[in-house]
């Protein structure tokens, strides 16, 4: 499962961590501590900040949808977002987001196999800057490559008709994606910022 996530099986490396990144860094969101170690505001950099974080795997037809615990730690999947026009689907978010009072977002880079970036990672990333302006919260890539094929996988296993399982994977992808990015924050591991 890491490797849908952008680490490297074999040796748990990121495989791109350029790509995973915030959209836009602020350095207000961050203080030094008196040995000049950077500090998430109000704790220390190991700590992690508590709030729930929303994680979006956005399609041309369907955004999947998962949330955390306000912890940072599990992902759950919510209602697959059934895209109709930017006013809808951005009312949509700001519901989720003011429902389970998220403090940062997290959207699936889509990259090619060789990690290069495509039409759809430039679409992803203004996308991500709109989440950021309209929402005024932190917004992180994260390399989403086979999120989506180990959400099929996934939900082969279980006894969910086609039907079904094809209404669940997007939501699965978002799960995998979010869940990803938190170990990866948790793991202590500084997530690289944005060159924006």
């Amino acid at each position: 499962m890491a490797s849908s996530a952008g680490f490297d099986g074999k040796n748990g490396d990121q495989r791109s961590s350029a790509y995973n990144r915030d959209v836009d860094f602020d350095q207000k969101d961050s203080i030094l501590d008196d040995s000049g170690q950077e500090q998430a505001r109000g704790g220390s950099a190991r700590e992690l900040p508590v709030g729930r974080i929303l994680g979006l795997d956005v399609g041309s037809r369907r955004i999947g949808v998962a949330v955390s615990d306000p912890l940072g730690i599990t992902a759950q999947g919510l209602e697959t977002l059934q895209r109709r026009t930017k006013r809808q689907d951005f009312e949509y978010l700001q519901r989720v987001i003011q429902e389970y009072d998220v403090r940062e977002i997290v959207v699936g880079l889509p990259l090619r196999m060789s990690g290069a970036e495509g039409i759809q990672s430039d679409k992803m990333q203004v996308f991500a800057e709109e989440l950021r302006k309209r929402f005024r919260l932190p917004v992180h890539l994260w390399d989403e490559r086979l999120t989506s094929v180990e959400a099929n996988r996934l939900l082969r296993e279980t006894d969910l008709s086609i039907e079904k399982r094809g209404k669940a994977v997007d939501r699965m992808a978002a799960v995998l994606i979010l869940q990803g990015w938190m170990e990866r924050r948790a793991s202590g591991f500084r997530l690289p910022a944005s060159d924006s």
